[in-house]
């Protein structure tokens, strides 16, 4: 027992929201300290680390042959093993202020749908970038505690989590995943089908970051009371000279609008899955919306008006997965039956 609290004092233990799109690390019991994109440049002849997060970002589309720019997480899961443990790494060392310490123990979340290999991935990466220990966490257990949901409780709440790989649907009671449907279509979906429409209706070819910035500018799942338009610069396909083009919110309504409806789709099968008495829980409580894409605008009046169900925006979507790990970490105790099982070598 007193080892534990030496321990406690000495150790700087975290948890990580390892996303997509962006990495939010959770200091115990000093709140969110790291909110970087889930990017990292490399020198390509050696390997070199050259940037990690924000900087790395501003890199992409613009790096040289030189420069190798890589997200190393496609879909929620790891795609390079090797680059997640150098950003780890140095996430783990950026949370760690003291000079002397031991190494933390880290809470990670993952995506509901994760095989029993990509959850072994996980593991081992935060174990040789400095973990002492690592747990996991379902992601929507995660935003469902981040929200303020009373999960232990016997009653059903629905949470889906719009991250930039994967959307995370689930019905939880009881602090237990009672139903779930992960589907691999997020935000960068969306940024995909915007380069892809420009390209076939403006002959304009632009990249994942312009994208990201339409998408957040005019991008709109629901009629406007007045449509929105800004100028997009890019390539133009034909002449491949630089062009300005002025595009709207409806055209870029109707290119995600497949994608939209996969979203809602997912709910959709869910029900089908769902005891009468948990959808009669949550025809009364609603749908809560976590994750950036739960920032699209006019998402929530789209869903709520497909499902015909009561849809809740929480509050600060961005950050509520790591709140959440957050907060079991501060009580790991309390919160250890919601941890996923321990993986066996």
């Amino acid at each position: 027992m007193l080892l534990q609290r030496l321990f406690s004092k000495i150790s700087n233990d975290i948890a990580i929201d390892l996303g997509t799109a962006n990495t939010l690390v959770y200091k115990k019991n000093s709140g969110i300290v790291i909110n970087e994109p889930s990017v990292v440049a490399l020198a390509t002849d050696t390997k070199k680390v050259l940037a990690i997060g924000a900087d790395a970002k501003e890199m992409l589309g613009r790096n040289p042959t030189e420069v190798t720019v890589i997200k190393p997480l496609k879909d929620g899961v790891i795609a390079d093993f090797q680059v997640t443990e150098i950003m780890l790494r140095n996430l783990i060392l950026r949370a760690q202020k003291n000079k002397f310490h031991i190494r933390p123990r880290v809470i990670v979340c993952v995506p509901s749908g994760i095989t029993e290999v990509e959850k072994r991935a996980v593991r081992d990466s935060a174990l040789h970038a400095g973990s002492r220990e690592v747990y996991l966490v379902s992601e929507p257990i995660a935003a469902a505690i981040g929200a303020d949901l009373l999960i232990h409780k016997p009653f059903g709440n629905l949470v889906m989590d719009i991250g930039g790989g994967t959307s995370e649907i689930a019905v939880i009671s009881l602090s237990h995943i009672v139903v779930h449907n992960s589907i691999r279509v997020g935000g960068d979906s969306i940024d995909r089908d915007i380069i892809n429409h420009l390209r076939k209706k403006n002959n304009l070819h632009v990249g994942i970051q312009t994208a990201e910035e339409i998408k957040k500018k005019i991008g709109s799942c629901v009629p406007l009371k007045e449509e929105l338009t800004m100028n997009v610069s890019g390539r133009d396909i034909v002449s491949g000279y630089p062009v300005t083009v002025q595009i709207s919110s409806e055209e870029i309504r109707e290119a995600i609008s497949d994608t939209v409806d996969v979203m809602i789709d997912a709910i959709k099968k869910l029900f089908e899955r769902t005891a009468p008495e948990l959808a009669s829980d949550i025809a009364e409580r609603g749908v809560f919306l976590t994750g950036g894409g739960a920032l699209l605008r006019g998402l929530d009046a789209k869903i709520q008006s497909t499902v015909d169900l009561p849809v809740h925006v929480v509050p600060d979507p961005l950050t509520c997965v790591v709140k959440g790990s957050g907060k079991i970490l501060d009580n790991l105790e309390s919160y250890r039956e919601v941890l996923i099982k321990k993986i066996e070598d």
